[in-house]
């Protein structure tokens, strides 16, 4: 193998000259976490950190911050960096001593190990230290370098906490519209009246969906929808929408939306919807139904069409629904534009981490 001027050929690839290869054990050497006491847990402020993370509170550490800890038996793969003095449980894994290294930057390097796959055992999974600690990384032998790349994946980490944030306040002010404006909590400025309970019937006919194989296609025009979303494309469609759409067996709970033509698989109900109703208000009442309640089968949940159209919903005149449709729909807009940014973060600290934890990209 040919390494560029001042890099090197390694077991683990082509990494820079100042770079060193070793074992995790050398790196990281991990230990195995703590039973709780038998005794009732005494209320404080120390974590306890189990294989999937932080769950609750305990008054005695068992080990001094700042420490990594990941899964030894169920959950297998998630790295915690715990900056606080904590009890790690006995489903985990987790290390305090980092051998000389920087302990952020032993946290991202060892988001590049698929521990999941180093896992044993024919029921619940099971990591052994001991594999883990085989493990050859690569890594800066500077510390310096250790802490610049750490800084680097660090900032964009928060950045994408930071976005994070911003999606679950505007989830959250998204429910609490849909609630008071569905409801008539809320009117909209210009509306009043009282608003009519009308079956579901009165607004929309539910159809069966139909097999796809004879308009499957792979360059087809329009979505082929199940119960989990778009899963290939059709060169026809079943209806031209717009149109709601709710699962007949299997996930009963997720009504989708169809603004433009598409076909439905068997396992999806469509709806024609009469034009006394807006298709997207009727989406989002759909939306406020506990459809699990309507259950009418002991093993694979399912629906009937004529239950469906039985469900009474209090509905206002059609151009207030529309105008409560257009609000609602620009906080879905807002929260996908927003979701879209969170996706680029995302892939951005993934190239990152792709660049500067195998020295392709130096940053000293």
């Amino acid at each position: 193998m040919n390494a560029p001027a001042g890099y090197k050929a390694t077991e683990v690839g082509v990494i820079p000259e100042a770079w060193e290869v070793k074992p995790l054990g050398g790196v990281c050497p991990m230990q195995r976490g703590f039973d709780l006491p038998r005794k009732r847990i005494r209320p404080g402020d120390v974590p306890i950190v189990y294989s999937n993370g932080p769950l609750g509170t305990h008054n005695q550490a068992m080990a001094k911050a700042p420490g990594i800890v990941t899964g030894r038996s169920g959950t297998i793969g998630n790295i915690h960096f715990i900056e606080r003095d904590f009890w790690p449980h006995n489903t985990a894994l987790w290390v305090t001593s980092f051998c000389g290294n920087v302990p952020q930057f032993v946290r991202y390097l060892l988001d590049t190990v698929d521990l999941a796959s180093l896992a044993t055992g024919s029921g619940v999974p099971t990591l052994n230290r001991n594999d883990v600690h085989v493990v050859r990384v690569a890594l800066p032998e500077s510390p310096v370098e250790q802490a610049a790349i750490a800084e680097a994946l660090s900032d964009v980490d928060e950045a994408i906490a930071s976005q994070e944030a911003v999606i679950a306040k505007k989830r959250a002010l998204k429910t609490a519209t849909m609630q008071a404006l569905l409801s008539a909590t809320r009117r909209l400025p210009g509306f009043s009246g009282e608003w009519e309970v009308k079956a579901l019937g009165q607004c929309l006919k539910v159809r069966h969906g139909k097999s796809q194989a004879a308009v499957e296609s792979v360059n087809g025009k329009y979505p082929i929808l199940a119960t989990g979303g778009e899963i290939g494309r059709a060169d026809a469609y079943l209806h031209p929408g717009p149109s709601v759409l709710i699962g007949r067996k299997g996930t009963i709970d997720r009504p989708q939306y169809s603004e433009g033509p598409f076909w439905s698989i068997d396992t999806l109900f469509y709806t024609e919807v009469d034009a006394s109703a807006d298709a997207k208000f009727l989406f989002y009442k759909f939306q406020m139904i506990d459809w699990r309640t309507y259950n009418e089968a002991s093993g694979v949940p399912s629906l009937s069409s004529t239950t469906i159209e039985a469900i009474e919903v209090e509905m206002p005149k059609r151009d207030e629904q529309t105008a409560i449709a257009a609000v609602i729909s620009d906080f879905d807009l807002d929260l996908y534009e927003n979701e879209a940014k969170l996706a680029k973060l995302q892939n951005l600290k993934t190239g990152m981490m792709q660049q500067l934890l195998t020295g392709k990209i130096r940053l000293v």
